[in-house]
């Protein structure tokens, strides 16, 4: 017991130094734990020797993450999209699939082996997609919902690959479709009638203490995860219906916060022992395969997305932006090379190619998504012959082609909101740009002039700038889009207003000498606002409470008037 927690303890502190550096580097934790297991393993120092007490971990890891993975599956995400990423993503798994077979079976490896390569490379990684799209705030943008649609369809298509594969003999022989369907039945209708049945009157009584709803859902997991292997399932198909039995309680969020960091523990040990498990005996040779492999999801992935993408009727632009977010494979892809390992349909080798491609690809695809724009930029010559006449971003808009606006705004989120308001009350000849096609779709319900357009597109600026507006307003928060905002329209004269939005007080003196007119600074405009308030109302508990009472109604009727 003593070596184990030794060993254990190893792990966890040069796995934290490694997570430090990668965060140095900008690098997903991810990619540290898997670094970490092949540093510690036979590859390197080949400290670890209980593989067996970390494949239980592992397992144990996996599972939580498919009673997560069931938890936050969030149907709506689907429909907002709507079936353009559903299309697309079971279209980029099926093509990125059979093109990974034949690479595979071109590369050497047997049929089975190379179906197991071409589903893997085919997957790309919510956890770090989701990541990335969200610190560069591009998760509400249209490439960004496709992306994550692409994921949540990914998602689904790997939990149904673990559960056909739990039917499968050792030997890989065959498979009872009859009596693996039979018995899922039966694994769904346990899930479903327990749901309506009992577990949301148990969660609700013991949602008023959180620890017994951590432990009660703890439970009910291991519950259906046992039900489920003694039907001849795996335990991840169990997990996996146990979080989506809990996915339309109200403490389906909570449960889902408070067993991430224990789902965290035991994920941190499955990417250490894939790590670890890597060895590379043929090293030149595997080297290629790994290099081939790589070059497969980094550019023939996106590639794949591209073209779909085109023929669906959309822009060159959002197609590359959607590609480059999933380039690169997943923890599901790791995930079902090993449970192929286990079953004799795969080497060891497969697993660790597998393994390598996904610390290249990992790596490479965090620099993509974090420079999509500029990649884009160099490749949209090669790209834009794609592009159908009637693209599907031009049916996003309400606006007349000959038609004079005098006013322009671009973003109507937050501070976007009372300034689009203000300016319908004033009934001025004004246009919308947002990047969000919901809010564009309800400006159209509302037949408020509007655009569907990132203002980082040179052609939605070149199409704006056809209107000669008379005043530009921003309320976009990137510096860098403001500031190609204020140069592009300060070219046709001084006589333009432009009114623009900075995060710093450094960023907006930028913006002034640039040629801004003025420059919003939010927290400066809203700490000013309070301040003025807390003047005339502090020493009056009257006037405050009247403020309260304006500010509660306008909050409930929020609601920009239609044109």
């Amino acid at each position: 017991m003593g070596s184990i927690f030794l060993e254990i303890g190893i792990i966890l502190i040069a796995t934290t130094i490694l997570v430090l550096l990668f965060r140095f580097l900008k690098q997903p934790p991810m990619l540290a734990y898997i670094v970490s297991g092949l540093i510690m393993g036979p590859l390197v120092f080949n400290i670890i020797k209980n593989q067996e007490i970390l494949s239980s971990f592992s397992q144990i890891g996996i599972a939580f993450l498919l009673f997560i993975v069931g938890l936050s599956l969030n149907i709506n995400i689907l429909r907002e999209v709507g079936k353009v990423s559903v299309i697309a993503g079971i279209g980029q798994v099926l093509f990125t699939g059979l093109l990974g077979w034949y690479v595979g079976t071109w590369i050497g490896f047997s049929a089975l082996e190379s179906m197991y390569l071409g589903v893997a490379l085919a997957f790309s990684s919510t956890i770090i997609v989701i990541k990335l799209l969200s610190d560069s705030n591009d998760l509400e943008t249209l490439h960004g919902k496709i992306a994550v649609g692409f994921l949540l369809v990914q998602d689904a298509i790997a939990v149904f690959l673990l559960i056909l594969l739990s039917s499968f003999n050792a030997d890989g022989l065959g498979i009872n479709i009859g009596i693996t369907i039979i018995k899922g039945i039966i694994v769904c209708g346990i899930a479903f009638l327990a749901s309506k049945l009992f577990v949301t009157n148990l969660f609700e009584k013991v949602a008023r203490a959180p620890d017994t709803l951590f432990i009660t859902a703890i439970s009910w997991c291991f519950a259906l995860a046992t039900i489920s292997y003694g039907l001849g399932f795996t335990l991840e198909m169990g997990a996996f219906l146990a979080g989506v039995s809990l996915a339309s309680l109200p403490y389906s969020v909570e449960i889902s916060n408070k067993i991430k960091p224990l789902r965290d523990f035991f994920i941190i040990l499955f990417f250490v022992g894939i790590g670890s498990s890597v060895v590379l005996p043929n090293l030149q040779e595997q080297l290629i395969t790994i290099i081939v492999l790589s070059l497969f999801v980094l550019v023939g992935k996106p590639l794949i997305v591209v073209i779909i993408m085109s023929i669906l009727g959309f822009k060159s632009r959002t197609g590359v932006l959607s590609g480059v977010a999933i380039a690169q494979i997943s923890e599901f892809s790791l995930i079902l090379v090993a449970v192929g390992m286990q079953l004799g349909h795969v080497s060891a080798a497969v697993v660790s190619i597998v393994s390598a491609v996904g610390i290249v690809t990992i790596a490479a695809s965090t620099y993509m998504i974090t420079y999509n724009e500029k990649l884009f930029a160099f490749f949209s010559k090669y790209v834009k012959w794609m592009e159908r006449k009637d693209i599907f971003e031009k049916k996003l808009s309400l606006h007349h082609e000959s038609k004079q606006y005098d006013v322009i705004l671009l973003g109507q989120h937050r501070i976007g909101y009372s300034i689009l308001k203000n300016l319908i009350q004033k009934k001025e000849r004004l246009l919308v740009v947002d990047y969000n096609p919901t809010i564009v779709k309800d400006l159209i319900a509302k037949k408020i002039p509007c655009i569907y357009g990132d203002v980082a597109d040179p052609d939605i600026l070149g199409e704006l700038r056809k209107y000669k507006p008379k005043i530009v307003i921003s309320t976009i928060h990137l510096f860098e889009d403001n500031l190609l905002v204020t140069k592009i329209f300060r070219k046709l004269g001084r006589n333009i207003t432009l009114i623009v939005t900075a995060s710093t007080i450094k960023k907006a003196l930028e913006l002034y000498a640039d040629g801004a007119d003025y420059v919003i600074i939010p927290h400066i405009l809203g700490g000013e606002k309070v301040s003025s308030m807390l003047r005339s109302t502090i020493a009056d508990k009257r006037k405050l409470k009247i403020l309260k009472s304006k500010h509660i109604k306008e909050l409930l009727n929020a609601e920009i008037p239609q044109q």
